[in-house]
This record gives structure tokens, C-alpha cells and sequence, in this order.
């Protein structure tokens, strides 16, 4: 039975010259909540991802969302340049000719399953060498620099100048999300606004802006191999990049966690040539990081339609660690709310 192709994966499938005909297989992946995501594989043996946004204009969205995919497909391009990083190919990303947005993104498949689906079966040797590993691969991708800083769809602006500039306009979008949709914080957005701003001249020591994921929790880092003899198959599911302080990509890389507890990674960065030093800067610089993704975190559960369970486990997580992460940035800068 030939396999059954939504009108929108047929239409970028058609547009990297692959007919209808010529699919073997198509089957859904789990585990994002934006974008429609198929694998196919192709008579001829190829394993593509396809990925579509959400139809419409009109889909509910926070402001930087704003075409994810032209960053995912920014990212594997710069990722390119790094010597076996282990990032999908871009086989073809589509234009919008009247929104200039990309339409749709297909790509190389990379081998592995989640590292989240078999955290569980690592020893603790595995575990430590897979960080380490994780940690080189980073601090590769990490070196790669931009031409200017914030994301590369331009939903706020050409590239900025300063990551100061770049950065003030990512948290301002997201609090005017929180307020637009009525989103639940631990405390109320002028005070948030207020914390985050009274720490905003620490950014000015960033000048480099690096190629940062923003999103490398395990349902994005992809294990392959048999057990004992695992390695990182793939790093996945680009959308959130940016260009931004390297010290952003440590937030997701230890999420709810202590990063510098995380000795085998902070190696394996370190020994690929990464700044691992956490100075008063750096850790003043993460906890701001962890705020804007917490920030995202708490305000996405309205427009994504998360259930009851869904919105106390994000309250849970993110709120704490939204609440505990002001509190860190007032103690280093002395704010007073």
C-alpha cells in the first residue's frame, strides 16, 4: 500500500524534486509541539525528515517564533563548517515568495533514538563518556560565529549590533507574550522587566556572536549504537537557534540542574577548546539565560492549549526555576524589588 502523504509534505517533497511515487514509507515523529514533522524513506533507501509549520497565519504563537524554520535551516548550514558535527543536511527549504518565510524544511535523517527514551539503561561509565562527547561537539558548534547577533528570521529587527541590543529585545517580546496571553509567573512582569533590566550591562562583555541551539535537552540529542558502545548520533531539531552568548547553550545542557556539577561535559567542552570558567560574569550571564527560557517555558503553555497536567508540571519546573533564577539575578546586582 502506498503510503499516505499529507498535502503539505507532498508539496516539499515535490519541491526537493521527489514525487509521490517515489516514497516508500511516511510515518509522524513525536515529541515537538510546533511544527508538523513526518520521516520518509524513499524507494531508493534515503531517510528524510520533512518538517511544515503551523497552517495559517493566524496560528497562536509567541513573537519569536516568527518563521523557525528559516533558523533551524541557519543553523545545520553554519553547523556545516564544523568537522563531523553530527546535524542533519538541509535537502531543501522552501520559500513563502509572498510572507519571504520558509515554508517548509527537508532534511537528512540522523541516526539514534532520544537519549531520554534509554537514559535509564546507561551506566554510569556511558554516561560520563557521552557527556564528555556531548561536550566537545558543543564547544565545535559553539565556535561558529555569526555576522550579527538575535535570530536570523528577523522578527525583531535586522541583526543587532550588541548582544546587549539583541537581548533586551528577546526578553521584552517574551513578557509582552506573558502579558498578551495572561500567562501565569511567579511574579508580575514590570518586576520581572525590572530584575532582568538592572543586569543588562553584564552583556556588553559578549562581543563574538556564537551559534547557540537553545534547546539541547535529551529528547533533542540522539543516541546511536548498541549499549556500552552508544555515541551521539544526531543533534536535532534546530528551530530556537540564535546568535548569542555561548554561555545561553549551557542552560538546556543541565535543565533544572547545575551545570557546573556536570563535570564530564564541562571536560569534553573544555578539551574542545570551550570557556568553561565560571566567573562572576558567566554565572550572572546564565542565570538571565535561564529567566528567558523559563520565561518561554511558562508562557507557551496558553497558546499551545497545554492540559491541566501539562500546565502544573511547567509551573512546577519552570516556575521554581524562574522564581530561584530573579532571585540569583537581584543578589548579584543588588536590585531591591
Amino acid at each position: 500500500m502506498d503510503p499516505v502523504l499529507e498535502p503539505s509534505v507532498a508539496g516539499a517533497l515535490a519541491a526537493a524534486g521527489v514525487a509521490a511515487d517515489d516514497v516508500a514509507k511516511c510515518a509522524p515523529l513525536t515529541g515537538g509541539t510546533y511544527n508538523t514533522v513526518r520521516r520518509v524513506t524513499l524507494r531508493d533507501g534515503r531517510r528524510w525528515v520533512v518538517k511544515v509549520p503551523p497552517s495559517g497565519s493566524g496560528a497562536p504563537s509567541l513573537s519569536y517564533e516568527h518563521d523557525l524554520l528559516r533558523g533551524e535551516s541557519v543553523y545545520y548550514g553554519a553547523a556545516a563548517a564544523v568537522h563531523r558535527a553530527p546535524v542533519p543536511q538541509v535537502v531543501h527549504a522552501g520559500l513563502d515568495g509572498e510572507l519571504s518565510e520558509v515554508s517548509h524544511l527537508v532534511m537528512t535523517e540522523r541516526p539514534g533514538i532520544p537519549w531520554h527514551m534509554v537514559d535509564a539503561e546507561l551506566t554510569a561509565e556511558e554516561r560520563g563518556r557521552l557527556r564528555r562527547e556531548l561536550g566537545g561537539i558543543v564547544a565545535r558548534l559553539n565556535a561558529v560565529t555569526g555576522d550579527g547577533f538575535g535570530y536570523p528570521s528577523g522578527v525583531f529587527g535586522p541583526p543587532a549590533a550588541t548582544w546587549r541590543e539583541a537581548f533586551t529585545a528577546m526578553t521584552r517580546a517574551v513578557l509582552h507574550d506573558a502579558r498578551r496571553y495572561d500567562a501565569r509567573l511567579p511574579r508580575p512582569v514590570p518586576d520581572v522587566r525590572e530584575i532582568l533590566a538592572s543586569a543588562d550591562g553584564v552583556l556588553d562583555e559578549v562581543t563574538r556572536p556564537a551559534l547557540v541551539h537553545f534547546d539541547l535537552w535529551q529528547g533533542n540529542l540522539l543516541l546511536d549504537g548498541a549499549p556500552g558502545a552508544r555515541t551521539i548520533g544526531g543533534v536535532v531539531d534546530g528551530e530556537r537557534m540564535f546568535w548569542g552568548d555561548p554561555v545561553a547553550e549551557l542552560v538546556s545542557l543541565a535543565l533544572f540542574d547545575d551545570i557546573e556539577e556536570d563535570e564530564a561535559l564541562l571536560a569534553g567542552y573544555a578539551g574542545a577548546g570551550g570557556d568553561v570558567r565560571f566567573t562572576e560574569s558567566v554565572r550572572l550571564r546564565l542565570n538571565l539565560y535561564r529567566c528567558y527560557l523559563y520565561l518561554i517555558m511558562l508562557v507557551e503553555v496558553v497558546p499551545r492549549r497545554y492540559s491541566r497536567e501539562q500546565r502544573s508540571r511547567a509551573w512546577r519546573h519552570a516556575g521554581h526555576g524562574l522564581t530561584q533564577a530573579l532571585i540569583a539575578v537581584q543578589e548579584a546586582t543588588g536590585s531591591r524589588l
